[in-house]
């Protein structure tokens, strides 16, 4: 028999986490639907690992409760509920209902009221309860029976409050969390606590005095202090905010435990409702197929070895690996598959197989795949060459719509309804429970993913034909992601020595600046601690407090900017996590992604995850190594030729989206600036500010500069004001000058957007489209943010296809022209070869002719270089 267990939900705060936690979206109606999407993933999460049997979804009746009769301005302060959050509470109740789950509100009382209640219930029956909120308030419920979980940043990530896990954290029982709220207050709910009073003082107290009121009971005892007169005269007040912070475990509820027995989702319910607000991953993931999803049937075989005839038909390839680490993951098997017949072969017998190695090599036999560079990556470990591929599902379906990207077979079949196969996880399984499949179930999975490419590839390349996007996938993406395989398997090599040597510098420089902090703040505490800097910069320092969190008092960047100017410990602060994050993050990761075998790091290009067709770079990430920094421009000494005798060689396009947007845009000013070789930040100076060349200070051209590539990512004048720290007035002003100024650049902002508007998305110079459904909405913020990102796509898109183009035809001149030099990376616009000294005076002619024509612009396209035995040395 299961037993038995209660799920209790705060449905409004989990509702008010989820629309904070995630970033806006919308159905294609118009809808909102973080919030509702949010709840709904932080469920199936709860509802798979907790499987309950009774569940109850509590929400607050109304905005005036029992406890404002005590303190009438309880809970005031609060901002009005976003209207893009109100439209979704009437799907969170359609939801609850499509699960089959009761929910219940109570008026006077507040849904923590109604959870406390029915918790204490299960408790007098020794039924395990489980409580699901955002706010902490609720773990003074905490039992050796009850455990509550809070959500923190997003909402799957969860931490579980026992009793135990309180004593650790704060050094509390659980009901004594009502006593700490009644000392230092709460500012989420207007609870005013004891002023002056914060979260390590109110334990500290009450580690001492295990109550308020006994707190109060000993206070003649404590020494005279500024914080023993504030505690003397706020009493009152003190006792009250207990009073308010206390769960209420005796309400009025008619709703019983026996009542809120759970048997399960209505599947045809909730199917329709995530439906209708488009929760396509949800769908794709779940294990109910609709009945327009095509299914075919498989028969699949598991051999040792093929026969010449029978790779012939073989018209798609897949390769499992344990995991998408492909530089490094084992290789389990290959999967063989036409209209007839499905074939398994293991990795062991492929490599054992001369037949097989030949059809893999054979450029003449067509292969279709999900994801070319990883199956070529994985093939050139053991020296196989894969050639022959036609087809890609994972370019073809990113090129159909970014917006849907999916490194998840099944997920990208099943939006081009096909759902007979399952999910990388659902087989694999996830995080610490993550296995590779055995035997059956590996064949089974290869050959079912290995059918949904070659069954979907017609259905994928006839929309991309129909878009007029064949061309972009055939000629840029497709022979790109042959470029960027040989640049992986390849690598570049870093040297470790190099990177340790200026890790002991950096915790040097740290320790000098931990010094310094200690000494500004007159006592030693963890930096690294939001929580502990707070204290120290806002009660111990009493700087001015900026904004302050749920948690305590914000440290973010930001608000430590504001502060320059308060006391030197900030600039010290800023230092320390700028010095920091270069240790972990760059000296440290970087030293840890070098392979042992061969002293390189092979990063990984994402082709296919961008809305605007950039590639990023992961494990490790190589295109945000801080080079403002000159530490962290530094880092760049440890990369370095693979030989001795040759040198690394930059190239880096000269201010590609400006000369793009002078073409697109067709701006007589931006342009003619860009045909007469003029530096275009002292020519919009000029132009902006009303003044000659040589009056041009360096503040106005920093200024030009500002907006120049700001206009390219559709800044504000909220965003330029705070980049030039000037007010918004001025901002404004500075923007409409520069349109005055290049009218034609404006003309062409208007008119995308009008464009976009009329036709749902906009394209680049080579068809690359991106949707933007937001352009409709009839929320401000949303249309905005969609309005900038119309305008700034075909610049960025068109820039980025400029520079993959440049990619495929810098590999084809290094092969005409039978160069050893080799292309190792891509950094946004910067590419980085290797070669011997020698062929460098080749390379400077080459690379920049090459970038130059890769296409044809109305301005010139630019390339800047250098060389040097570093990659340092060569910026």
């Amino acid at each position: 028999m299961t037993q038995e267990k209660l799920l209790l939900l705060d449905g409004n705060s989990l509702a008010y986490r989820a629309f904070f936690a995630l970033p806006p979206l919308t159905n294609s109606q118009g809808i909102h639907t973080n919030s509702v999407y949010g709840f709904t993933t932080m469920l199936q999460k709860i509802l798979e690992e907790e499987q309950p049997t009774h569940i109850l979804v509590a929400f607050d009746a109304g905005k005036t409760t029992f406890r404002h009769s005590t303190y009438t301005e309880y809970k005031g302060g609060r901002q009005k509920t976003p209207p893009e959050l109100s439209e979704q509470f009437p799907y969170l109740r359609k939801l609850v209902e499509a699960y089959n789950m009761k929910r219940y509100e109570l008026e006077n009382y507040e849904a923590d009221d109604i959870i406390g209640t029915l918790a204490r219930q299960a408790e007098s029956r020794g039924l395990p309860v489980v409580v699901i909120s955002g706010d902490k308030d609720l773990t003074q419920l905490a039992t050796d029976n009850t455990t509550v979980y809070i959500t923190r940043k997003g909402m799957t990530d969860i931490e579980h409050y026992t009793p135990a896990h309180i004593e650790e954290k704060y050094g509390l029982k659980p009901l004594q969390i009502i006593d700490m709220k009644g000392l230092m207050g709460d500012a989420s709910d207007n609870i005013p606590g004891v002023p002056g009073v914060g979260e390590k003082t109110a334990i500290k107290l009450l580690k001492e005095h295990p109550s308020v009121e006994e707190v109060y009971e000993n206070i003649d005892a404590m020494k005279a202090s500024k914080m023993k007169e504030k505690l003397v005269a706020n009493k009152e007040q003190a006792l009250m905010s207990k009073e308010l912070a206390t769960i209420l475990l005796e309400a009025p509820i008619e709703v019983k435990v026996d009542d809120l027995k759970w048997d399960g989702p209505n599947v045809d319910e909730l199917f329709t409702l995530w439906k209708e607000l488009d929760f396509k991953t949800l769908i794709e993931k779940s294990e109910y197929e609709s009945e327009e999803h095509e299914t075919m049937e498989l028969d699949y075989k598991i051999v040792d070895d093929l026969t010449d005839k029978e790779l012939v038909t073989g018209l798609a390839i897949h390769l499992e690996i344990e995991n998408e680490h492909y530089h490094t993951a084992l290789q389990l098997g290959v999967a063989f598959v036409n209209e007839e017949q499905a074939y398994f072969v293991t990795y062991e017998n492929v490599l054992k197989s001369e037949s097989i190695k030949n059809y893999l090599e054979d450029e003449q036999k067509v292969k279709y795949v999900f994801d070319l560079k990883k199956h070529q990556a994985a093939f050139a470990r053991d020296g196989i060459k894969l050639q022959g591929i036609e087809f890609d599902l994972l370019l073809a379906a990113y090129i159909d719509d970014p917006a849907f990207a999916s490194d998840d077979v099944a997920a990208v079949s099943n939006h081009y309804h096909y759902s007979d196969i399952q999910s990388n996880e659902v087989v694999y399984g996830k995080g610490a429970k993550r296995t590779n499949p055995e035997g059956e179930a590996l064949a089974e999975h290869a050959c079912r993913q290995a059918l949904a490419v070659f069954t979907v590839r017609d259905r994928v390349l006839k929309k991309l034909h129909e878009n007029e996007q064949f061309d972009l996938y055939n000629e840029i993406e497709l022979p790109l992601a042959k470029v960027l395989a040989g640049m992986e398997i390849e690598g570049i090599r870093v040297e470790a020595s190099t990177l340790e040597e200026m890790g002991v510098e950096i915790k040097a420089r740290l320790a000098e600046i931990e010094a310094n902090i200690y000494a500004a703040a007159g006592e030693k505490f963890n930096i690294n601690s939001p929580k502990q800097l707070g204290v120290v910069l806002f009660e111990t320092l009493g700087l001015p407090v900026i904004k302050k969190t749920k948690t305590g008092y914000s440290t973010a960047a930001d608000v430590l900017d504001k502060l320059k100017p308060e006391h030197d410990i900030i600039e010290h602060i800023l230092q320390y996590r700028q010095l920091g994050k270069l240790q972990s993050t760059y000296i440290e990761g970087l030293t840890k992604e070098i392979h042992a075998d061969d002293h390189k790091i092979h990063t990984r290009y994402q082709q296919a995850l961008t809305a605007t067709g950039r590639l990023s770079s992961t494990d490790p990430n190589l295109q945000n190594i801080p080079i403002r920094l000159e530490e962290g421009r530094k880092i760049r000494q440890a990369f370095i030729p693979e030989k001795e005798g040759w040198q690394l060689f930059a190239a880096d396009y000269s201010q590609i989206e400006l000369r793009v947007l002078a073409h697109m845009s067709q701006d007589e000013n931006l342009m003619q600036a860009f045909l007469h070789g003029l530096d275009i930040h002292t020519n919009t100076a000029m132009k902006v500010f009303h003044v000659e060349e040589d009056a041009v200070t360096s503040n106005m051209r920093r200024a030009a500069k500002a907006v120049n590539f700001g206009i390219v990512y559709g800044i504000s004048d909220y965003g330029l004001s705070q980049n030039l720290d000037i007010s918004r007035k001025e901002a404004a002003e500075f923007i409409e000058r520069y349109f005055e100024s290049f009218p034609g650049v404006k003309t062409y902002m208007e008119d995308i957007v009008k464009e976009a508007k009329s036709q749902g998305y906009v394209t680049t110079l080579l068809n690359r489209r991106r949707y933007l459904p937001d352009l409709n909405s009839s929320n401000f913020n949303l249309r905005s943010f969609a309005e900038r990102t119309a305008m700034n796509t075909p610049i960025q898109g068109s820039a980025a296809d400029i520079i993959k183009k440049a990619m495929i035809d810098m590999d084809l001149a290094l092969k005409e022209h039978k160069l050893q030099a080799k292309m190792l990376l891509q950094v946004h616009d910067e590419l980085i070869f290797e070669a011997p000294v020698e062929e460098i005076a080749i390379l400077e002619k080459l690379v920049p002719e090459v970038m130059a024509n890769t296409v044809k612009l109305d301005v010139p396209l630019l390339a800047d270089y250098s060389a040097g035995n570093t990659w340092y040395d060569a910026k």
